[in-house]
């Protein structure tokens, strides 16, 4: 089993006065990166191809699932200690190292892929200027440029972003002073109108996810908790008042088919055309800085929790006294580099908005389901209410599916793989998660919504199973799960002697059987009790164990052949059949009941003794069925064999039992016997000696019930596996196999 480290292992391992600020640290790189290539080389062609006004609703959809987004961020970081991860740090301590995973690696992805998404935009830029410029090999240099920035020092990289800013800003103020332009000559790449809202907006909305900058650099923060909700929803508003001002220019100052046709048309408006190519330059590159400083860091957290395969644990190793990850960043600028050769920002943005809107949806449904279960662990300084999460998600899963719903699909399943693969792998975080607090609300719904007396319509056995140590009579538990089909509940119980173990002792023992069922497969619970003697402790646990309206219905348990035993397991079995639970004695020999998966060399076959749909027939019959329809006794024959005195009465019992069989509709076959002077324990023997498998009604326990069982051992002696079975619930079974109504 895979088990991750603690947390604190992904602690920066500078001290916290060493850390960077809310300003360096998340604003600078949030709206350096909101303020980006797809601002500068692609907003007017987003103008272009749907209006103004679409454009602003393109802006406000776009920039309100970011914000809902940041809301849910800036609840789970202040309520939690945010170390290295960003995203992924949160999912997987909220949802669970798994969806963590199944997340954080396309997220690690889309931080990747941002790196050449920006330098592809840096080299594209310098083209327009410069025609001969080979773009891919200057996106390269770019590339390997920046990468070795960020190994140089995260510090120095976010000092240069904000000389970056400067130019930001000179560009935006160039631009607002700037006036209209001439219609350009060149023929647009497509038709205004020709590309669809949706589309336009897959393209647009890169522009907005700079918010995963500064979450992403959350380990080298000097405050977290403070630092991630203000400098996220800062530049959020700060970036949607540029974006909401920024098309009114070029709506204004340009046709449509200049717009669509020049990325760069805003340097012809400016009033300063090269402050521009500062600005354009300056997003490009700040963006690029951002990416491929938050990238290897949460790939460094993904290594260092195991997500990763073994051979890829190098990529958790830490440098210098900000731990920063420089083997994370060499192999990040690997992949820049392969993603470099695709060359076209229209084909790697709307991959990436889907990497993202994922990433984003997860994070709503973490915060909304911790503020709804309202989990006394989770009490953040920044409180948002669950809706506005749930929103969130939605207004994600909405926008995903408008774009493109082939590689919405596409992405669930990559995610879903992932986490399939990380649960295979039997990932546990030494972290709690909300998946337990999520269950125990539903648990505790569920069980005041269910009825408190027997429902025949979703009737199934709840089984108290009296196995002791599995791994001695594994034909008990292979029977409880062949009968419950893995959806009715299994309870494997062992009884230790008063004062035999510490608690200490009887916790490793109840780990080992649970461990025991983990190996095989099997879902089931395990409870152990201590009394002065077996049958004592059994007592116990059909009196005591269950809540509410869910407490087991059946009692499996093996029989004894001990005399010295008799009379008190006839006392239990009259406790269970008062307690309303129905008994099943299994008599067999543990190599006798048949593996998972064997292959007998015939057919199996299951002898079911009838006496009528009443009392123990009914039930007998929904066992039977259910063991027919297990993987074990897939298809077995089962024969309902009924006994009548002479030939007079074989033709009606025939005709009655034959549209019996076909009204319960459980594939039975019917067998009717005539006696003909012989007893019925010589029928029985005779009749079953052939069978796999014999049910046969069990008395309601009364005076001499001990001398009714030893007589019933020994009629039965020779018979081969059989269960005896005693229907004790306040339930009519018939109603169970007779769905009418």
């Amino acid at each position: 089993m895979s088990k991750s480290p603690d947390a604190s292992v992904i602690v920066s391992k500078g001290s916290q006065s060493e850390g960077l600020g809310t300003f360096g640290g998340v604003f600078t790189p949030s709206i350096l990166t909101i303020l980006g290539v797809i601002m500068y080389l692609r907003f007017g062609w987003v103008v272009g191809h749907v209006g103004l006004w679409q454009t602003l609703l393109i802006v406000t959809i776009s920039t309100s699932i970011t914000l809902l987004t940041g809301l849910s961020i800036s609840a789970i970081a202040t309520d939690q200690v945010v170390r290295a991860g960003g995203a992924y740090y949160m999912i997987s301590r909220s949802l669970g190292i798994e969806t963590g995973g199944a997340v954080g690696i396309p997220l690690y992805l889309a931080q990747a892929f941002s790196v050449a998404l920006y330098t592809i935009g840096f080299a594209e830029s310098l083209v327009q200027v410069f025609p001969g410029l080979p773009q891919t090999l200057i996106a390269f240099i770019t590339t390997i440029l920046i990468a070795i920035l960020a190994l140089k020092s995260a510090d120095i990289a976010i000092k240069a972003q904000y000389f970056i800013m400067a130019a930001i800003v000179l560009s935006l103020i160039s631009l607002m002073m700037g006036h209209g332009v001439e219609p350009t000559t060149l023929a647009p790449p497509e038709p205004p109108g020709s590309i669809g809202f949706w589309a336009v907006l897959a393209v647009f909305f890169p522009a907005v996810t700079g918010i995963m900058a500064g979450v992403n650099m959350s380990g080298d923060l000097k405050d977290p908790q403070r630092s991630i909700p203000t400098g996220t929803l800062a530049a959020i508003g700060v970036g949607y008042v540029i974006y909401m001002a920024i098309p009114f220019f070029l709506h204004q100052w340009a046709d449509t088919e200049t717009l669509i046709a020049d990325p760069l048309v805003m340097r012809r408006m400016a009033w300063w055309g090269n402050a521009i190519l500062l600005g354009v330059w300056g997003a490009t590159l700040s963006s690029a800085i951002g990416s491929i400083l938050g990238a290897p860091r949460v790939l460094q957290a993904l290594a260092r929790d195991g997500i990763l395969p073994s051979w890829l644990r190098w990529l958790g190793r830490g440098h210098g006294p900000m731990d920063e990850p420089r083997n994370g960043t060499l192999f990040t600028l690997g992949i820049a580099l392969a993603a470099v050769t695709l060359g076209d920002l229209n084909l790697i943005a709307p991959v990436l908005t889907m990497f993202f809107l994922t990433t984003y949806l997860v994070l709503n449904v973490s915060a909304g389901l911790e503020t709804f279960l309202q989990s006394p662990s989770f009490r953040p300084t920044f409180k948002v209410h669950w809706s506005l999460s749930l929103l969130g998600a939605v207004g994600c899963l909405m926008v995903m599916f408008l774009i493109n719903a082939v590689a919405t699909v596409l992405a669930a399943v990559i995610v879903l793989g992932i986490f399939l693969w990380l649960q295979r792998r039997e990932m546990q975080g030494a972290w709690g998660d909300v998946r337990n607090g999520l269950w125990m609300t539903l648990v505790r719904t569920g069980l005041f919504q269910m009825q408190t007396t027997p429902d025949a319509k979703n009737w199934r056995p709840h089984l108290l199973v009296f196995s002791g140590a599995p791994t001695k009579r594994p034909h008990l538990t292979d029977l409880a799960v062949d009968l419950t089909h893995n959806r009715g509940l299994i309870t494997l119980s062992s009884v230790l002697p008063s004062g035999a173990r510490n608690p200490s002792q009887r916790d490793a023992l109840e780990s080992t059987i649970q461990d025991y069922l983990d190996k095989q497969g099997i879902e089931a619970f395990v409870r152990l009790v201590t009394a002065p003697d077996p049958f004592s402790g059994m007592e116990k646990l059909v009196d005591a164990y269950g809540i509410g309206p869910l407490v087991p219905n059946t009692v499996l348990l093996g029989d004894t052949e001990a005399a010295s035993t008799r009379d008190r397991f006839c006392q239990m079995i009259a406790t269970c059949h008062q307690a309303k639970r129905n008994v099943l004695i299994f008599r067999s020999q543990p190599e006798n009941y048949p593996a998972f998966g064997s292959r007998l060399p015939t057919k199996q076959r299951i002898d079911v003794w009838w006496g009528g749909l009443q009392a123990n027939g009914g039930l007998m019959l929904i066992l039977a069925y259910l063991l027919r329809t297990s993987g074990r006794w897939r298809n077995a024959d089962i024969y309902l064999n009924l006994v009548v005195p002479n030939e007079q009465a074989k033709a009606a019992a025939e005709q009655n039992l034959e549209s019996l069989v076909q009204g319960l509709r459980i594939g039975a076959i019917p067998r009717v016997i005539v006696a003909r002077d012989r007893a019925f324990d010589d029928i029985l023997k005779t009749t079953s000696k052939t069978a796999d498998l014999v049910f046969l009604g069990l008395a309601n326990p009364g005076d001499n019930f001990t001398q009714y069982y030893l007589d019933l051992q020994k009629r039965t002696a020779s018979l081969p596996a059989i269960i005896l079975v005693l229907a004790s619930e306040e339930l009519e079974f018939a109603e169970v196999l007779q769905r009418d109504g």
